[in-house]
């Protein structure tokens, strides 16, 4: 079976954990400007508490996508989780998932999964979840024709109190079923494009950062990365410009502009609400460079309202901006090409920009804005909160092309085609994003930074009724006789679903 349009995505679902931090009040906190936060960032961001993990994250959301989809557990032929966040170095993380599963299936009385299943993790920083569903698609094209794979993005977002990254902070999971003749996307591998690069100093996580480290109340180690901020936004646009310029080449014959526009949506990696928007205005204003004379008049006139010369804007985006080689030597570098960061300025204030970007983009904002950067996870709760919107609303997304456009720091880029399938509606109204968040409870300050520092016990944080999976305790042995230091050890609680 060739792996093209015949496959993709059944079903979507979520799972974040209940503590909130309103962006709002963090900015009573920082005294820093709620207006630019909302309008930049978000809302929002959700929390893991003592008694959740990156793992009961992803078992919960992906417990929740096999009951509310109806999946036969036997079915399932490949669990991958995509993930940066996970704390053990040896086992993968959909190995520990399955396992979790399989408690929580026969305590519903349900049959377990099957032992015949293929199990990786894949990691790539906020890329790993569409790398992930790559593997899930190729499996199911391949080897496993007529099986079903669940696909798990799952990720804890976390940065120093006072760092630039401090309001882009998430955490949850999201779970997709892949399959043949799916019920709510197709997918075409075929059509996809790849971009990476070495970029060094953008967002790390070396071993180094927990030499030293004490381990919190919680049993788990602060996850802070090593970044750069306005060199990471950099690396980003220069990766999605990549691997967009690489598909447009490849599935384009005409007008990459005229492409652009009548696209049914985009979807990105989302850090926070605003950098997606910029990158896909710059690669609109590259398509329209490619498209050579057709664009030239639509060009001109944004290059006259910009103050700049259109021959020295082309001449800048034809030009590598040596992301690399001017990082080790101590530039690191915060804007690509000045030019076009000015031609973009003015393309934001024309009336082409609503059409190109914010039409393109409004799906499932508001639900995104809530759930705060989830690195793995962002592209995918992105895209399962627009799907949703799309099908309440009545948006007309029959048979439309979607683009999927995913980023991994470091840096790696991936473009994904997807069409919205017949009867879809049915499918994107079972992921219920709303209700997903449900039961939040908004931290106070105290609350947030003892939960943010790993000294917040549970019984200092609002009490919550759980469901699902919890994080039970973590073993401290290690002795000849036993050894667990570190270990995570899971309980389940039935009843509703997560």
């Amino acid at each position: 079976m060739s792996a093209g349009m015949n496959l993709g995505i059944s079903g979507m679902s979520a799972y974040v954990p209940p503590y909130r931090v309103s962006l709002k009040d963090w900015c009573s906190w920082t005294s820093s400007s709620w207006d630019k936060t909302r309008s930049v960032v978000g809302t929002g961001f959700r929390m893991p508490g003592p008694l959740d993990s990156v793992y009961t994250m992803a078992a919960n959301a992906a417990l929740k996508l096999i009951l509310d989809h109806d999946v036969d557990p036997k079915r399932v032929g490949f669990l991958a989780v995509g993930t940066e966040s996970g704390t053990d170095n040896a086992t993968s993380a959909a190995v520990v998932v399955r396992g979790m599963l399989d408690q929580a299936l026969a305590a519903r009385g349900l049959p377990t999964l099957s032992r015949q299943i293929e199990a990786p993790e894949f990691k790539q920083a906020c890329l790993g979840g569409l790398y992930g569903l790559k593997g899930g698609l190729r499996y199911l094209g391949l080897d496993g024709a007529g099986r079903q794979a669940l696909v798990v993005a799952a990720d804890v977002a976390e940065y120093a109190q006072n760092s630039s990254g401090e309001p882009t902070q998430g955490a949850g999971a999201v779970a997709m079923l892949l399959e043949e003749s799916p019920r709510l996307l197709e997918v075409d591998l075929r059509s996809s494009a790849s971009a990476s690069a070495y970029r060094a100093l953008d967002f790390r996580k070396p071993f180094a950062r927990y030499c030293g480290q004490d381990i919190g109340a919680d049993g788990r180690p602060r996850d802070f990365p090593v970044f750069n901020g306005k060199y990471s936004t950099a690396c980003y646009t220069d990766a999605t410009l990549a691997s967009l310029g690489t598909y447009f080449g490849r599935q384009v014959q005409g007008s990459r502009s005229a492409y652009i526009r009548e696209l049914g949506a985009v979807f990105m990696h989302r850090p926070y609400r605003r950098m997606p928007a910029t990158a896909w205005a710059w690669a609109y204003l590259a398509a329209l460079f490619a498209d050579g004379a057709s664009a030239r008049s639509e060009l001109q006139s944004l290059c006259a309202t910009a103050g700049v010369a259109l021959d020295e804007v082309q001449l800048e985006m034809e030009t590598s901006p040596r992301l690399l080689e001017r990082a080790l030597a101590g530039d690191l570098v915060s804007e690509i090409w000045p030019l076009t960061n000015r031609l973009a300025q003015a393309f934001r204030a024309s009336p082409k920009h609503r059409q190109v970007v914010d039409d393109k983009m409004t799906l499932g904002q508001d639900v995104a804005a809530e759930l705060g950067n989830l690195y793995a996870a962002a592209l995918p709760a992105w895209l399962a909160a627009g799907l949703e919107e799309a099908a309440l609303t009545g948006t007309p997304l029959d048979g439309r092309d979607l683009l999927l456009v995913g980023y991994g720091s470091g840096d790696a880029s991936e473009v994904l085609r997807a069409r919205v399938v017949p009867g879809w509606h049915a499918a994107a109204a079972r992921t219920r994003m709303e209700a997903v968040l449900e039961g939040a409870v908004d931290l106070d300050q105290a609350q947030y930074r003892a939960l943010h520092s790993g000294t917040a016990q549970a019984q200092l944080l609002p009490e919550i009724q759980r469901s699902g999976f919890t994080v039970s305790h973590r073993g401290r042995q290690n002795d000849p006789q036993m050894q667990d230091l570190g270990v995570e050890y899971y309980a389940y609680s039935a009843g509703a679903p997560p």
